[in-house]
């Protein structure tokens, strides 16, 4: 009892320093408020509030059909303007796409010849341009395909498909986005405190002092282990709440207690690693540089950027020793189709065994190291 008193208190402890290191709790904020909105809204996977200009040369009832397809969220108002005028307006960075289309261009439709539109795009804005490019193609092709089947022109196709996005039926980036970078962050950050925080008792020879009390190694790593978990725990739950279902709207299909459940085991495998690294990096510029090395590709094959199917095979099968592949897969489980925990058990039961495996040989190393400095 009195050595789980002493980690409680030796936790305490560790919070109360990383309240005062403003770097940290600035780094802390930062990635659980401004930087998982920012990746969910700023990055571009979708056409969004475009502008578009129309050069409308045949001023037919189809080419004014196919003006009006354009609308909202994706595009802005349509501006017609003068023929010939598209590329003066795009140099003046007015528009970022202009649809021009040839005079006589419903009456050669008719008449079943094949007539071309000419779209200007301004390749500048890559993202948008490169997507908006294939959804001004899909928009256009439609409504004279619809249109050719009305006017007995093109006979209507044999097979009608008809296409549903499970679990996202609205394709919603941003939802998907959101908790991605959400999950993100909480791997880099537990990682971060818990193997800073190790480096700085280090750095500063507080380490010492804490041997010369009633303590030893694997005291001080639990302690240090439990507390930044908790505060990555307090804080992933409040950027859930206030950041992801109030400011982005996202909607969570699971329950929430299971996914902090989740998150409360990838974070026991995470300060594990932590510490790991902790006892390999004698500085804390060699910690920087193996966080970017491990965790980067963890976060990369975890699921979240490219789909475990659309790996190699034998990429697959490494993948399984990753806790982040099985938080991933659990937590996108349980917010996006609303999973329980019959579903997703066996990846939290890999993340315990993971976790206790990675946490032991953290305790023996970081033992080692501290009896050998001391």
């Amino acid at each position: 009892m009195r050595r789980v008193s002493c980690i409680f208190w030796l936790g305490l402890k560790e919070m109360m320093s990383l309240r005062r290191d403003w770097v940290m709790m600035a780094l802390l904020v930062w990635s659980f408020t401004l930087s998982p909105l920012m990746e969910a809204t700023g990055v571009a996977s979708s056409v969004n509030n475009a502008s578009i200009a129309f050069a409308d040369e045949d001023n037919s009832p189809l080419s004014r059909a196919l003006a009006a397809e354009f609308f909202a969220p994706e595009f802005q108002p349509v501006v017609q303007i003068e023929p010939g005028s598209g590329a003066a307006h795009m140099d003046a960075g007015r528009f970022i796409f202009v649809v021009a289309v040839p005079p006589g261009f419903e009456k050669d439709v008719r008449a079943g010849r094949i007539p071309e539109i000419q779209v200007l795009i301004d390749a500048t804005a890559m993202e948008q341009a490169g997507i908006g490019a294939n959804y001004i193609t899909n928009i256009l092709s439609a409504e004279i395909n619809r249109f050719a089947i009305g006017a007995d022109v093109l006979a209507p196709p044999p097979v009608e498909i008809i296409l549903r996005s499970a679990f996202n039926p609205n394709r919603d980036t941003v939802r998907f986005a959101g908790i991605v970078a959400l999950i993100g962050q909480i791997m880099w950050l537990t990682t971060i405190l818990t193997g800073a925080a190790m480096i700085r008792e280090r750095e500063h020879g507080t380490i010492e002092h804490l041997l010369a009390m009633p303590l030893d190694p694997f005291d001080i790593a639990v302690a240090k282990i439990w507390a930044n978990a908790a505060v990555v725990l307090i804080a992933a739950g409040l950027s859930l709440t206030f950041v992801m279902q109030g400011a982005l709207g996202i909607t969570i299909s699971g329950s929430k207690t299971l996914f902090l459940l989740g998150t409360a085991l990838f974070l026991f495998t995470a300060t594990a690693l932590g510490v790991f690294l902790a006892t390999i990096a004698r500085s804390m510029a060699q910690f920087a540089l193996l966080v970017m090395l491990i965790i980067l590709p963890m976060l990369m094959l975890s699921g979240g950027e490219t789909p475990i199917e659309g790996q190699p095979e034998w990429l697959q099968v490494g993948t399984l020793i990753l806790p982040s592949r099985h938080y991933m897969s659990a937590s996108q489980a349980i917010v996006f189709k609303g999973a329980g925990i019959e579903t997703v058990w066996p990846e939290f039961l890999w993340m315990a065994l993971l976790g206790a495996t990675l946490l032991t040989t953290s305790l023996l190393r970081f033992r080692k190291s501290v009896v050998h400095e001391s």
